[in-house]
C-alpha cells in the first residue's frame, strides 16, 4: 500500500485523527502540523519521504494541488457539522432568519443549497479563489452588512474589527473521518491501477513487435521500447501525440471505422525510417464501446547501415534540414489548412513561396516540405540576400562554390527573395526555369537540379506593385505559394504556445510562477506582431523580473507597454501630461467610465460588466478606484 500523509494546520485536527486512529486502524505514515506559509515545501517534504496521497483542507489542499501532482484528499465540513455551526449563530442573534456569511473556500464546505429553507436563514457565501482574496472576501461580507459571520482566523479578525459576531470555522471527527476513509479506498484504487500497469508494462517490453496503445480518441498513450526503436524515437516524444500524425498511413477511412466504430482489426504494409512494416489495428471494446486501439508493428526487413548505403547518399540526406511537419505548432484550423498545402506542395519539384509576418515558421516549414518532398536526400542549403550587394548576392548564388551549386539534388532556401537585384532575380529565374546555373558573363552552367523555396514578408502582388521585382519571377513563384497565418489568427496555437513558454521557463529559471485568467486573456488578445519570436522573449522577460508568484492582468499590461509602447492598445488618452509614462491598465479605465455612467452604483456596475459585486469591489481596490 502507498504512504498517507496527514498535513493541517490545527492541533486539535491532529488529536481528532488519533481518537479515530484508536478506533479503526488507518494506514497513515504521517500526520504533522504546518503553517500555510510552508504548505508547498512540507508537502514536497512528505512526497520526498515517500508519501503517495495527502490529506489537507482549504487552502492547504489547494496549494498541494497546484504545486505538486500526488493526489490530494481534502477534509470537506459535513452537513451535520454546518449545522450545529447555524444552530450556534441562531442561539447567539436571536432573531428571525438572520443573515449568515460564510467565508472560506469551495472545497472546504459540502452542498449547502437547500439551508436557508431547511433552517430558516439567509446563507450567503464568499468563496475566496486563492488565499489573498480571504481578506477581501471577508471585508465584502462586512460590507453586506451580514448579521454574523462564521470563518477561519481571517474572517474572525476582519468581523471582530467591524464588531460583528461570528463563530471560527471548526470541524468534528466527521469530516476527518470520511477524510481517511476517502484517502484509503484512493489508495486501494491507486494500487489495482499500478498492478495493471506494471502487468501491461511489463507485456510490451518484452514483445518483440513494436506496439502502440491510443485511446478512445486516437491519441497515443504508450509505447514498448521496440516501437521506440522502429521510430527511432523516444517514448517522450510520442505520447499523446495524435495516431495519424506519427503514422501517416492511419489516416485513412479504415483506422476511422475500427476507431469509431470498433470495426475488426485490419492489416496494412507502412514504410517507418526505410524500413517494411507490417502492421494490426486491432480495437479495444468494453461494452460495446471503443475504449482505444492496439496497434502491433513487425519489422518486414532490418534497416540497412548508414556506412551500407549509397556512397554519397546517406551524408546529404536533409544536410541543414531538421524541421518535420509534427514540428509545427498547429492546433488552429488555420494553421492546419496551411500545413495541409505544404504537404501537397511537397509532392512537387515545383519552386515554392512562403510568405508571412516576422517571426512566423517560414523557414521551418521550408524544411519540412524539403523532407517530405522529392529532393529529402539531397542538401538542404539555406541563404539570405538581404543586405547584401549586387556582387556579394551573385557569389553567395550563383558562384562555383555558391548556395546553387552545393544545394545541387537537394533544395535551396532563399530568405529575403525581394532584396535580390534584378540582374541576380533573372539568374534565378534561368536556375529555376531552366536548370541553369548562370555566370558573371551570361554563360549558362546546365545540369543545376535544385529545388527552390523562397520567403519574403512582402506577398508577390505586393513585390509587383513595388516595381522591383521580375514579373516572369513572379509568375514562377505564384504557382506554389503558401502564407503562414499570423499567431493572433491562430488563437489555439498562441495559447499553447504562451503556456508553454511559461512553463519551460519557470523550469529553466527554477521558478514557480502562475498567470491568472485575466492575464492570459491579455496576452491572447494582444496583436503579437513578431509572433513567435516576441512570445518568447517577452514570456522570458516576464518570468525573469516577476516579484511575485501570481502574475495577473495588470502586471501583464504594465510590461507589454514597457516593452512595446508603439504597439499597445490605446487606453491612458486621459491621463494627465505627466503620468503619460505610467500606462493605465484598460481594465481599469473601464470600470472607470462605467462606475462615471452608472452615477457611482456599484451593484449596476457589477451587472453591466458581467462580474459580482465582490469582483468590482476588489477591482477597483486594486486600480485605486473611489
Amino acid at each position: 500500500m502507498g504512504k498517507i500523509a496527514l498535513l493541517v494546520s490545527r492541533e486539535e485536527m491532529i488529536y481528532q485523527a488519533h481518537n479515530i486512529l484508536q478506533e479503526k486502524k488507518h494506514e497513515i505514515g504521517e500526520m504533522r502540523v504546518i503553517k500555510t506559509e510552508d504548505t508547498v515545501s512540507e508537502a514536497r517534504q512528505s512526497i520526498a519521504n515517500g508519501a503517495t496521497i495527502m490529506i489537507a483542507r482549504g487552502l492547504q489542499a489547494s496549494l498541494i494541488k497546484q504545486y505538486t501532482d500526488i493526489p490530494v484528499v481534502e477534509i470537506v465540513i459535513t452537513a451535520q457539522e454546518m449545522a450545529l455551526l447555524v444552530s450556534k449563530a441562531k442561539q447567539i442573534l436571536k432573531k428571525d432568519n438572520p443573515v449568515l456569511g460564510v467565508v472560506g473556500f469551495k472545497n472546504m464546505f459540502c452542498d449547502m443549497s437547500y439551508f436557508d429553507v431547511i433552517y430558516g436563514i439567509e446563507m450567503r457565501t464568499y468563496f475566496a479563489e486563492k488565499g489573498d482574496l480571504l481578506d477581501d472576501m471577508a471585508r465584502q461580507a462586512v460590507f453586506d452588512e451580514v448579521d454574523l459571520i462564521i470563518g477561519g482566523d481571517t474572517a474572525v479578525g476582519i468581523a471582530g474589527e467591524a464588531g460583528i459576531p461570528s463563530l471560527f470555522l471548526s470541524n468534528t471527527e466527521d469530516s476527518m473521518r470520511n477524510a481517511l476513509s476517502m484517502a484509503e479506498s484512493v489508495d486501494y484504487a491507486m494500487g489495482v491501477e499500478k498492478r495493471s500497469a506494471a502487468q501491461i508494462e511489463t507485456l510490451l517490453d518484452y514483445s518483440f513487435n513494436g506496439v502502440a496503445r491510443l485511446d478512445a480518441c486516437g491519441m497515443i498513450v504508450d509505447i514498448n521500447a521496440t516501437m521506440e526503436d522502429i521510430l527511432e524515437k523516444k517514448k517522450d516524444e510520442i505520447l499523446l501525440k495524435a495516431a495519424g500524425e506519427v503514422f501517416p498511413e492511419l489516416l485513412g477511412e479504415s483506422f476511422h471505422q475500427v476507431l469509431e466504430y470498433g470495426k475488426e482489426s485490419y492489416s496494412l504494409f507502412m514504410e517507418i525510417n526505410r524500413t517494411s512494416i507490417f502492421a494490426i489495428v486491432a480495437p479495444v471494446v468494453i461494452e460495446k464501446k471503443v475504449e482505444g486501439v492496439i496497434l502491433t508493428c513487425h519489422r518486414m526487413k532490418r534497416k540497412q547501415r548508414k556506412g551500407q548505403e549509397v556512397k554519397g547518399k546517406s551524408s546529404l540526406r536533409g544536410a541543414g534540414a531538421l524541421g518535420e511537419f509534427g514540428d509545427l505548432l498547429q492546433e488552429s484550423k488555420s494553421m492546419q489548412d496551411c500545413v495541409r498545402l505544404a504537404k501537397l506542395y511537397a509532392l512537387s519539384e515545383k519552386a515554392v513561396f512562403i510568405t508571412g509576418e516576422p517571426g512566423t515558421e517560414k523557414q521551418l516549414l521550408a524544411q519540412c516540405i524539403h523532407n517530405a518532398g522529392l529532393h529529402k536526400d539531397g542538401p538542404f542549403v539555406n541563404v539570405s540576400c538581404d543586405g547584401l550587394e549586387e556582387e556579394a548576392q551573385y557569389d553567395l548564388l550563383f558562384g562555383d562554390k555558391g548556395a546553387a551549386a552545393q544545394a545541387k539534388g537537394g533544395s535551396l532556401l532563399i530568405e529575403d527573395v525581394h532584396a535580390l537585384t534584378k540582374a541576380n532575380q533573372y539568374r534565378l529565374y534561368q536556375l529555376i526555369r531552366h536548370k541553369h546555373r548562370m555566370g558573371k558573363e551570361g554563360q549558362r552552367y546546365p545540369g543545376s537540379e535544385v529545388r527552390v523555396m523562397a520567403t519574403s514578408m512582402v506577398s508577390l502582388s505586393g513585390l509587383l506593385k513595388e516595381g522591383g521585382f521580375r514579373k516572369e519571377l513572379c509568375y514562377l513563384l505564384e504557382g506554389l505559394t503558401v502564407t503562414i497565418p499570423p499567431l493572433r489568427d491562430r488563437k489555439e496555437d498562441l495559447e499553447y504556445k504562451i503556456r508553454e513558454t511559461i512553463r519551460d521557463c519557470c523550469e529553466h529559471y527554477s521558478r514557480f510562477h502562475v498567470l491568472t485568467k485575466g492575464a492570459y486573456e491579455v496576452l491572447l488578445h494582444y496583436p503579437w506582431k513578431g509572433n513567435f519570436i516576441q512570445v518568447e522573449n517577452f514570456c522570458e522577460r516576464l518570468i525573469l523580473t516577476a516579484e511575485k508568484r501570481s502574475l495577473d492582468e495588470a502586471v501583464v499590461e504594465n510590461l507589454l507597454a514597457r516593452l512595446y509602447p508603439g504597439e499597445t492598445e490605446e487606453g491612458s488618452e486621459d491621463a494627465s501630461p505627466g503620468e503619460e509614462e505610467i500606462p493605465f491598465p484598460l481594465e481599469a479605465v473601464k470600470i472607470k467610465d462605467t462606475l462615471f455612467r452608472q452615477g457611482g452604483n456599484r451593484e449596476k456596475t457589477a451587472k453591466e460588466l458581467g462580474i459580482s459585486k465582490a469582483t468590482l469591489w476588489r477591482k477597483m481596490k486594486k486600480y485605486h478606484l473611489q
